[in-house]
């Protein structure tokens, strides 16, 4: 593990092999733990960066709302110390939000970009109101919050399936402090809306959906994809592609990484 300085706030990252970078973004409650089984073979041939985002794993917290710009910011400020000047960026759910506020921000660097069971569109009304009851229910109970928030990630037929693996998540998720939890939650509330970046964007880029995934409505999800270039790729599963399809997903995105 390492560290780099951004905005007087410590930020925490690994840097795997050689070749071209994959910068690794995990998802809101995650940290980079989630990618453990995916450095191995992806750094065969490629520099695979993993990094904590803001308020998450050994990452400090910035404030009270973590935007996905500062995010994206800070992930700059890795890049920077590493002097990586161009990359693919693969995020899960909210690190899907935050490399595409990176490839907003930063237009140049981005050489690829995959979406892990996230969306390019900013959070409708309703959705918005349900970060703001997450944000209550937190406060009032953050173990029995953050327990459920993970269980409800998976498709329903895999959470007995799945059990210890979604006890792992749910421990590393306790690490997440609360004031993390509502600055990601309240930075994930205000995102802009960068759908247009699937259509204008000139580099390859893919997205890969749960047809069971209970956070992101998969019919909706996909029609964001329909009339650009953007592969799309469905799993049978949930919410976490990276531990309900392991074997497959590996295999998808080592091929998508051969092209880039």
């Amino acid at each position: 593990m390492k560290n780099t300085q951004y905005k007087n706030t410590n930020i925490a990252y690994t840097d795997t092999g050689k070749g071209t970078a994959i910068v690794l973004l995990h998802g809101f409650l995650e940290n980079q733990k989630m990618w453990e089984q995916y450095i191995a073979p992806f750094s065969k041939k490629n520099r695979v960066i993993t990094i904590d985002l803001l308020g998450h794993g050994a990452t400090e917290c910035l404030g009270y709302v973590h935007s996905m710009e500062d995010n994206a910011d800070a992930v700059q400020a890795v890049l920077t110390e590493l002097r990586i000047r161009k990359a693919i960026f693969l995020g899960h759910s909210m690190g899907g939000y935050v490399a595409l506020a990176f490839a907003e921000l930063y237009p140049d660097t981005v050489k690829g970009m995959v979406l892990l069971n996230s969306t390019a569109r900013a959070d409708s009304d309703e959705r918005k109101l349900n970060r703001d009851r997450a944000i209550k229910a937190v406060k009032q109970s953050y173990t029995t919050f953050v327990s459920l928030a993970i269980a409800n990630l998976f498709s329903e037929s895999n959470r007995e399936r799945l059990q210890s693996e979604i006890e792992t998540v749910k421990n590393e998720a306790l690490k997440t402090p609360l004031q993390a939890i509502v600055a990601s939650l309240e930075g994930m509330k205000i995102r802009a809306d960068r759908e247009v970046l699937l259509h204008l964007t000139p580099y390859p880029k893919m997205m890969i959906l749960g047809e069971k995934d209970p956070v992101l409505n998969y019919e909706e999800t996909k029609m964001q994809v329909q009339d650009t270039e953007v592969k799309l790729i469905t799993f049978p599963d949930g919410h976490m592609s990276h531990i309900e399809n392991q074997v497959e997903l590996t295999e998808v995105l080592l091929q998508f990484f051969k092209k880039v």
